[in-house]
């Protein structure tokens, strides 16, 4: 009896792994489905380049490439039939065998969807004052920034979902940041991105340059956002591209030579903020004959310009003194004291006279201005956000099961001393590193330490922080 069992055990076993690999091969069939094949000539997807021939060895092969192989031997005076009635190869010509050609892997190039698929959901974008209220639990300050931004986006996503059946198309309106180094621009963009949760990318112009000169084609900006939706082209083009330093694409003044990038980068730029349609590579920055090739259509991705504009101050403030009047009962239209935020006072004409085009700016109808951060908004930076630098340094210490405090007249000093560096809130983590790092080596030594209080005069290496041991008063 107990034979039997096994015997039936056995078969019973034999039938599972029977059926595993038919189900295995059942999910990967409709995995592949899901992506499209690539001409191993011209790398286009079968979207596309049309309907690929299958060739021997797992090749895929596209009519146009197909009929310029004919072409080629007709050219060199050969017929086709000439050609399957041949037993050796002429001189110089010879076939490669399939089997030891480097076959491309199969690209993950997403398939587009059909007509009448359900397309973009308005639901899922928070209100403008929803989205301000998320943003002011990471970023202090900057309240009329953020506003707009709120603002700009609903819009920009709300004509993505629009109908436009009734004739009336909403015209798309990009974002230009101005605000010094170190005031939030591009984390003001990471945060709006992670809550929207829309692909992000983010470029940097310094290194754009006109096609053919070494350096990043414009195209190279939205590879980067199709590699930030895992491929997925319909994804990408709903997604939100931030280049920043684009101060630095400025027309050059003064120069004899080509101004590749420059205002030629300024002018390529222009088809991708209006909107069309741009070849990009798929899984590469640069285009080649190893890189598959695809399409985006640019016309409902957000672009967000950034920049710090150094000395548009002074541009502004030679526009507002030009209408001074000049006698002893004039007032200069600048006294002392004003021009702490003069950014918020930018226009057009300042910009262009700062070296951007114009039809670069008309194409960035939305100016967002960010403040200078003064000392009491870097104290608040340290502390009131969700993932602040001091909330940090608190969490790691309480791994260690120890309290860690910061005095009020410490963070005021740490806001003066990242003030003096005149970086922003870039310098708040440089200088907590450095007071932090030998209070992380030591704590760890002696399991008696309960809390650790950062001190005013340990900020000015006057003295040290202040410790507290578990079950004692504090020393």
């Amino acid at each position: 009896m107990s034979d039997k069992q096994n015997h039936d055990n056995e078969e019973q076993d034999f039938r599972e792994i029977e059926i595993q690999p038919k189900e295995a091969d059942k999910q990967n069939k409709d995995d592949d489905t899901d992506y499209e094949e690539i001409c191993y000539v011209c790398r286009r997807p079968e979207s596309r380049a049309g309907k690929l021939i299958n060739m021997p060895g797992g090749l895929h092969i596209c009519s146009d490439c197909m009929q310029k192989a004919f072409d080629s031997f007709e050219k060199s005076g050969l017929q086709y039939s000439d050609l399957m009635k041949m037993t050796s190869m002429p001189p110089g010509m010879t076939f490669q065998d399939p089997s030891q050609m480097q076959i491309p892997k199969k690209q993950k190039i997403k398939r587009k969807k059909e007509e009448g698929a359900p397309g973009f959901d308005l639901k899922t974008i928070p209100h403008p004052h929803e989205m301000k209220a998320r943003l002011d639990e990471y970023v202090v300050g900057q309240e009329s920034a953020k506003k707009a931004i709120s603002v700009a986006v609903y819009n920009h996503y709300k004509r993505v979902a629009a109908d436009p059946s009734d004739g009336i198309e909403i015209e798309k309106s990009n974002l230009l940041m101005i605000g010094p180094t170190g005031s939030g621009k591009t984390y003001l963009v990471k945060t709006l991105a992670r809550l929207l949760d829309v692909p992000l990318a983010i470029a940097d112009a310094t290194s754009l340059t006109e096609a053919g000169y070494i350096g990043d084609d414009i195209e190279s900006v939205v590879s980067k956002l199709l590699a930030a939706a895992d491929n997925d082209v319909e994804k990408a083009e709903r997604g939100i591209i931030f280049i920043d330093e684009i101060d630095k694409i400025a027309k050059k003044k003064n120069t004899n030579t080509r101004d590749v990038s420059g205002e030629s980068v300024q002018q390529e730029l222009l088809k991708l903020l209006e909107g069309s349609t741009v070849e990009v590579p798929v899984g590469g920055s640069s285009k080649n004959m190893m890189v598959p090739m695809t399409t985006v259509n640019t016309n409902n991705i957000l672009f967000i310009c950034g920049g710090a504009f150094p000395d548009l101050e002074d541009i502004i403030r030679e526009r507002l003194n030009q209408k001074s009047a000049i006698g002893f009962q004039s007032e200069l239209r600048m006294q002392k004291g004003e021009g702490e935020n003069l950014l918020s006072q930018v226009t057009v004409d300042d910009l262009r006279q700062f070296g951007m085009i114009p039809e670069f700016l008309g194409r960035l109808p939305i100016i967002v201005t960010l403040e200078t951060l003064t000392a009491d908004y870097l104290v608040r930076i340290l502390t009131e956000p969700k993932n602040a630098i001091v909330k940090q340094y608190q969490k790691l210490l309480r791994m260690d099961e120890v309290d860690l405090q910061f005095e009020p007249e410490a963070l005021t000093q740490i806001a003066r001393l990242a003030l003096e560096k005149k970086t922003g809130a870039r310098a708040l983590r440089a200088i907590i590193e450095g007071f932090m790092q030998d209070i992380m080596y030591e704590i760890p030594k002696d399991n008696n330490i309960g809390s650790v209080t950062i001190t005013e005069d340990y900020i000015n290496k006057k003295g040290g922080p202040v410790i507290g041991f578990r079950g004692l008063s504090v020393m």
